[in-house]
């Protein structure tokens, strides 16, 4: 299957939380380095016609993080939060806040799941409360969300 004929899998499990599956060409190890690595994270993070700076990037527990992101008309939003848990080529727990929406945090549990030489990414992402839920999936996220995706498949497979 070529890169830009994959889509991310999104349900809504619960009234509170979104989940997220895709797989990825490459390695658990490799597709977890290529997450946690804030040189990496500009090549593959946002939309295609977007840029992310990495602001901050302390990958630990308690370590905070903050991306912002200009899109083509030269608009700039943040993005941020805290890292819960990290869990070596298994799991990242954080904090998600987006600068559009200030003030409404969820948090996300990405969790790596090793296929050999392939790997699924399955995303839990929990908000305080349904609303907040819907308004994440009102908000065109779907379509950030895969072409995100679609750029992370291409720098795997440059730095193959």
């Amino acid at each position: 299957m070529s890169t830009d004929q994959k889509t991310a899998a999104v349900t809504t499990p619960t009234d509170r939380t979104i989940r997220i599956e895709r797989e990825f060409d490459a390695p658990r190890d490799r597709v977890f380095a290529v997450y946690t690595d804030p040189a990496l994270i500009p090549g593959w993070w946002g939309l295609r016609d977007s840029s992310t700076v990495v602001e901050e990037m302390d990958v630990r527990v308690g370590g905070r993080w903050r991306f912002a992101n200009t899109d083509c008309d030269g608009n700039v939003t943040g993005f941020s939060g805290a890292y819960r848990e990290i869990v070596p080529n298994e799991r990242i727990s954080q904090t998600f806040e987006w600068d559009g929406m200030p003030g409404y945090v969820s948090v996300e549990t990405a969790t790596f799941i090793d296929l050999g030489d392939r790997t699924r990414v399955v995303t839990e992402t929990l908000f305080f409360t349904t609303e907040e839920r819907d308004g994440m999936l009102g908000s065109g996220m779907e379509i950030g969300l895969n072409q995100t995706y679609q750029r992370l498949d291409e720098l795997l497979a440059r730095t193959a």
